[in-house]
């Protein structure tokens, strides 16, 4: 089935999509993964063919858009080319909300027109070293010093960590609130006491600067307070509904992708003498594929749909991130068992595909923190 959800103004964008990661990202992402870390110049190219800030209000330079089917095209296009080194969603989809929704006029001017330029590029961080998916875990302390904050902790598997000018940090302001005590505070590059540690080494992903950060006695201003005191709870939870989605949209293009190249692959692959794509097994392998991925398109279509009119639910959004990223897992495994040993070798996409994609059952969320939402919500 074709898909109905984009118009020609979507597909004129994935054309712009396409020619800008073919002649600025794929060329270079090889010796990216091997520096483990993308070209900061990458960062300007995007923000110069507007791709970066595709929500922000034009008069910051922005798209002015607020249809999420642009993000998504954006999000396709980029796990199709297997760019995962250069982590344009985290910096629009999941940091870019909470400047453009929650900033103050005075935040706005300050951050965003070099949000959009590439100029500046953004994080959030939310996971330590001993809290992931559990807010209540979080030990970063940001006290109260009249004029700013004073904080202190750590953070990690920080995405765009090392290239990160801007980074939204969640800290307990009132420790005794547990997850309703923590707010969102907004650390500049260069902060006395803002270090970042090490470029983590990655099974996949590997040209994604992913970092540990530390923070010590660093003086955030009260000015760098991004909405509501000790409101960063809600405002995490409203959205997180939009970063699952991306995570869902990319995982399952990914899936679509790796599945693409595979029905190639054993048409021309021989074995006993005859194409691998001649075996029943493969067959039947290729049709479940096939059809898991269509039945998640038409539901995954319909959460951006409901995202666009706002009404997604965290429930819907946690079915679509932990079904087409559980989906992507198993398919480019079983993807990758039909390559043979040629899928083992990392010049073949496949390989690719199954190491890079591994990460999307954990990050955003756990695959088992989406079913205990869904569950609760079915069974409270």
């Amino acid at each position: 089935m074709r898909s109905e959800l984009y118009t020609d103004e979507h597909e004129a964008f994935r054309d712009t999509v396409r020619t800008f990661l073919a002649r600025e990202v794929v060329p270079y992402h090889e010796q990216w993964e091997q520096d483990g870390i993308v070209d900061r110049e990458v960062w300007r190219a995007a923000g110069r063919q507007g791709l970066l800030g595709l929500a922000v209000p034009e008069e910051y330079g922005g798209g002015g858009t607020g249809d999420f089917r642009y993000p998504a095209v954006l999000a396709e296009e980029f796990a199709r080319a297997g760019a995962s080194g250069f982590a344009v969603a985290v910096h629009n989809d999941m940091v870019g909300p909470y400047l453009a929704r929650l900033g103050t006029d005075e935040q706005k001017r300050r951050w965003l027109p070099g949000f959009c330029s590439g100029e500046t590029v953004a994080a959030i961080a939310m996971t330590e070293p001993g809290a992931g998916s559990d807010l209540q875990g979080i030990r970063t302390r940001a006290t109260d010093e009249g004029d700013h904050f004073l904080l202190n902790g750590s953070k990690t598997f920080i995405s765009n960590g090392i290239h990160a000018d801007l980074v939204v940090v969640v800290a307990a302001t009132t420790p005794e609130g547990g997850a309703k005590g923590l707010s969102l505070l907004v650390v500049e590059r260069d902060t006395p006491g803002f270090e970042r540690g090490r470029n983590l080494g990655k099974i996949g992903m590997k040209a994604q600067d992913t970092a540990e950060m530390f923070f010590t006695d660093v003086r955030v201003p009260k000015d760098n307070l991004l909405g509501d005191l000790d409101g960063a709870f809600g405002h995490l939870m409203t959205n997180l509904a939009q970063e699952r989605l991306t995570i869902a949209v990319s995982a399952l293009a990914s899936a679509e992708h790796v599945l693409a190249l595979t029905t190639d692959y054993v048409k021309e692959r021989q074995a006993f003498g005859r194409p691998v794509a001649a075996f029943q097994n493969t067959r039947f392998a290729v049709a479940e594929m096939a059809t898991e991925c269509a039945v998640t398109r038409t539901f995954v279509d319909a959460c951006v749909t409901a995202h666009n009119r706002a009404e997604l639910t965290a429930v819907d959004a946690s079915m679509a991130k932990w079904w087409a990223t559980e989906l992507h897992k198993r398919t480019a495994d079983r993807c990758l068992q039909l390559h043979g040993g040629y899928g083992y070798m990392t010049e073949y996409p496949v390989a690719k595909a199954f190491t890079d994609g591994r990460v999307q059952t954990i990050y955003g969320g756990t695959t088992e923190i989406m079913k205990e939402i869904i569950g609760r919500s079915l069974l409270s």
